[in-house]
């Protein structure tokens, strides 16, 4: 595997990676992943890290050495791989695609991230019409220059054919690990957090980006702000929009009622996070999937959000969540009543339960494993685009 972030980088292609990884290892399987080195990465034998520079504007972030990268994977012999998958569509494919050519290997390259939807926000200075051009046009060659494309949703797959791709498009959602996310102890995180005990909660947990539509439920809690004076929204994790909200918040008065409190660690602290909510919010409108809405129906916690793109797969009316509209008057007429109603919401809670247990890993590593076998053995490996481009 090949990708451009990973762990300690967090984020929901590392999530994916990391989760593929450990279902291909339980099932048998060995799988060596190459992807950049961060400050304070732990070093792991089925890991290769490759050194590189902090991006412009997202400092979180690791542009790999080119050549290092090249040297990375050559490095490794092509005997002991059956299979080459990409994860993301920058060095890691250009490189990942070249070695599988190479090695006569098959590629598939999963399309975790709706990149016309992404760019404008930060290349501002250019006209957002031109930049979703760009994309499209970048995601339609890069998906015809390998075997087969993985989607993580139905409305990934459709926006890809709307691209243009020819390449064999699967769907796999990322699976959810069930016992990462069976218990929490949400009392516990709201002591150690100073959050009375009954005091209003919603939370939202992801990358703190322009993209995830943060400033929507910052409007939302301002509504939401009237009729529950001390309702508390936490937002869990970093990204680069933070600065911007937090003036945001300022501006607006909202300080007793925002809070940001950072990474978690996914399996220790994240599910008290989760579970001290009352709800769960979710305003993005350009998730390919949207896992973390799983990992809060997993552990009963209600979910209101959008269903727009990925999220449309996942959001099932009354199966752990209510549908909001795309209008914060909206939103806030539909999570106002899970706040005031406790019993309704322990109910929709336990419902999402057993919804979400239908989105174990067990699916995707069943759906994974098949792909690759299939295309291994039909020896098939990177195709070549001017004999795709004239066909």
């Amino acid at each position: 595997m090949v990708s451009d972030v990973y762990f300690p980088r967090v984020n929901g292609v590392s999530t994916s990676i990391q989760t593929l990884r450990q279902a291909l290892h339980r099932a048998g399987h060995a799988s060596v992943l190459v992807a950049p080195e961060y400050p304070a990465a732990p070093a792991e034998d089925d890991i290769v890290r490759v050194p590189g520079w902090p991006i412009p504007r997202d400092p979180e972030d690791r542009l790999m050495h080119p050549r290092a990268l090249a040297a990375a994977l050559d490095a490794l012999d092509p005997a002991d791989f059956d299979i080459v998958h990409i994860h993301t569509p920058f060095l890691a494919h250009r490189v990942g695609v070249r070695w599988a050519r190479k090695h006569t290997l098959p590629c598939v390259e999963t399309y975790h991230t709706l990149f016309e939807e992404y760019f404008h926000h930060y290349l501002p200075f250019l006209p957002k019409s031109w930049l979703a051009a760009a994309a499209r046009m970048i995601s339609r060659k890069e998906c015809d220059g390998v075997t087969a494309v993985i989607a993580p949703s139905s409305a990934m797959k459709s926006a890809l054919i709307g691209y243009g791709v020819s390449s064999p498009i699967h769907i796999i959602p990322t699976g959810l690990r069930l016992a990462d996310f069976a218990a929490c102890d949400g009392a516990a995180f709201r002591a150690r957090h100073g959050i009375a005990p009954e005091r209003p909660v919603i939370a939202c947990v992801g990358r703190v980006a322009f993209e995830k539509n943060l400033d929507f439920l910052l409007q939302v809690t301002e509504i939401v702000r009237r009729s529950l004076p001390d309702l508390l929204f936490v937002i869990a994790g970093e990204g680069p929009a933070r600065a911007s909200l937090e003036k945001t918040v300022a501006k607006r008065g909202l300080g007793d009622n925002v809070r940001f409190i950072g990474y978690l660690e996914r399996r220790t602290e994240l599910p008290g996070c989760y579970c001290a909510a009352d709800v769960f919010v979710f305003a993005s409108k350009t998730e390919t999937q949207g896992l973390v809405l799983l990992e809060a129906m997993a552990l009963g916690v209600p979910v209101v959000g959008l269903a727009e793109m990925g999220t449309k797969d996942v959001l099932q009316e009354g199966q752990g969540c209510r549908i909001a509209p795309d209008d914060v008057e909206g939103f806030a007429r539909v999570l106002l009543p899970l706040l005031a109603d406790r019993t309704t919401a322990r109910q929709l809670g336990e419902a999402g339960k057993h919804y979400a247990a239908g989105w174990s890993v067990a699916t995707m590593e069943t759906s994974m494993l098949q792909l690759y076998q299939s295309l291994a053995a039909a020896g098939e490996g990177v195709p070549d685009l001017t004999v795709r481009a004239a066909g």
